[in-house]
């Protein structure tokens, strides 16, 4: 083990298994949230494997991993859609239980609801927050 490998920390990315774990997540995720009658009608005019594959880019970010997404910013993809805080909060649950249930370790699930916090307002409509 070279000196730069004992110092530079592996990211949450590495930790959960890469590209293959992520895209496990995102399926099992919309898989959730395609299920949730309160969620399913903001997916009916969607290209569902466009969306997958954006939200794939965008959860490796999150996690540290390679940073490929090029698609439209969270505030211009989500506010036009009106999403109430209630329902913002039920696809925080519903990502946050897929973490669990695929054994994500308990410090990246938190870490990736600090960003679901941060990045709230972005997605929920103005008056909502």
């Amino acid at each position: 083990m070279t000196v730069t490998e004992e110092t530079t920390p592996i990211s949450h990315y590495e930790r959960i298994g890469g590209a293959a774990a992520v895209k496990a997540a995102v399926e099992l995720f919309y898989d959730k949230v395609l299920a949730d009658p309160e969620l399913a009608g903001y997916f009916t005019a969607v290209n569902m494997s466009e969306q997958r594959r954006h939200l794939a880019l965008m959860l490796a970010v999150v996690l540290g991993g390679p940073n490929e997404y090029a698609g439209r910013g969270l505030a211009e993809a989500h506010q036009p859609l009106n999403i109430p805080v209630a329902h913002y909060a039920k696809v925080g649950e519903h990502l946050t239980a897929t973490l669990s249930e695929l054994g994500v370790p308990g410090d990246v699930i938190a870490d990736v609801q600090v960003v679901l916090g941060r990045v709230q307002d972005q997605v929920v409509s103005t008056g909502n927050a």
